[in-house]
C-alpha cells in the first residue's frame, strides 16, 4: 500500500521522534522491535550483523509494523544506498560525512534527478512510496552523520548541502576522535553535541542522536534533538537477559547500557 515516510511527517509538524536500531540481522528481531512504541526503526549495515540478503525481510516487517524504516550504509558504500532504496528503506544514514563533498556524495545516492543521480528501479520500494520520482524525492530522509573534527569544523558547509535533510550524531566515534571517552555525559562531548544542535536550529535541519539509554535519550529531547534512537536490540537483549540470570543466582543486577 503507497503511503507517505510517517517519521519525517512527523518531523515536519514539530515533533519529536524515538526510535530503535537494530544490529541483529533477523526479520523476527526486527518485527518484535517495530511493534514497540517506537516511531522508526534503524537497521545498522556498517556495524551491525545484516547482511543484503536479509534486509528486504527486516524492510518488510518494519513496514508491517507501520514504522519508518531508516539503514545506516556501510562507509561510502553508495551503490548499496541505491539497492537499499530499491528494497524499500525510507531514509538512509550515511556514516563518517566530514565536507560538503562527503554531503553531496550522499544526496547524489538518495535523490532521482535531477536533484542527484539514484538510477531508477524500485524493486520493491514502487509498493510503499510509490514510482513517481518527485514524490519520492520529497519523502526519502538522508541523514549525515557527524562523528570527527573535520566534520565539527565543516558542519555549517555539512548542514547547509541542499538535500541533506540532518544530522545523526555518533556519539562514540565524535568522542573517540576527539580524544575521548565513551560514555555517557562526557562534559566535552556534551560541548560537541550543543555545537552541532545549535548549528542544525540555525539552518532549520533535523538534530538527531544515538543514545545510551532511555534516560539519556529524554535528555537528549529536552535539549532539543528530535530524533532519538534509544541503544540497540543487542543491548537490550544483553541487559534484560543479564538481569534475570543475576536475579536467578540471587546477586544485584548490574545496569546494562551502550550504543553496542
Amino acid at each position: 500500500m503507497i503511503h507517505k515516510n510517517q517519521l519525517l511527517e512527523k518531523l515536519q509538524a514539530g515533533q519529536a521522534a524515538i526510535g530503535a536500531w537494530c544490529h541483529l540481522s533477523d526479520s523476527l528481531v526486527a518485527e518484535i522491535v517495530g511493534m514497540l512504541e517506537v516511531d522508526y526503526v534503524a537497521v545498522d549495515m556498517q556495524h551491525g550483523s545484516t547482511p543484503q540478503s536479509h534486509i528486504i525481510p527486516m524492510l518488510q516487517a518494519i513496514t508491517a509494523a507501520r514504522k519508518t524504516p531508516l539503514v545506516r550504509i556501510p562507509h561510502k558504500d553508495y551503490g548499496m544506498a541505491q539497492r537499499l532504496l530499491d528494497a524499500g528503506a525510507e531514509g538512509l544514514i550515511f556514516p563518517m560525512v566530514n565536507n560538503r563533498a562527503d554531503a553531496e556524495e550522499a544526496v547524489s545516492a538518495t535523490r532521482y534527478p535531477p536533484l542527484g543521480d539514484r538510477s531508477f528501479g524500485p524493486l520493491r520500494s514502487q509498493m510503499t512510496l510509490g514510482k513517481d520520482t518527485d514524490v519520492v524525492n520529497a519523502q526519502i530522509m538522508c541523514l549525515v552523520q557527524i562523528e570527527t573534527p573535520r566534520a565539527i569544523q565543516n558542519l555549517k558547509e555539512i548542514i547547509q548541502t541542499p538535500g541533506v535533510d540532518g544530522v545523526y550524531i555518533g556519539p562514540a566515534d565524535l568522542a573517540l576522535s576527539h580524544g575521548l571517552s565513551i560514555q555517557d555525559q562526557e562534559p566535552v562531548l556534551d560541548d560537541l553535541f550543543a555545537q552541532v544542535l545549535s548549528a542544525c536550529i540555525e539552518n532549520n535541519s533535523i538534530p538527531g542522536i544515538h543514545c545510551f539509554s532511555g534516560e539519556s535519550a529524554r535528555r537528549a529531547q529536552d535539549r532539543g534533538f528530535t530524533i532519538t534512537s534509544v541503544g540497540s536490540d543487542a543491548v537490550w537483549l544483553r541487559s534484560g537477559y543479564s538481569e534475570q540470570l543475576a536475579r536467578a543466582r540471587g546477586i544485584t543486577p548490574v545496569p546494562v547500557t551502550g550504543y553496542y
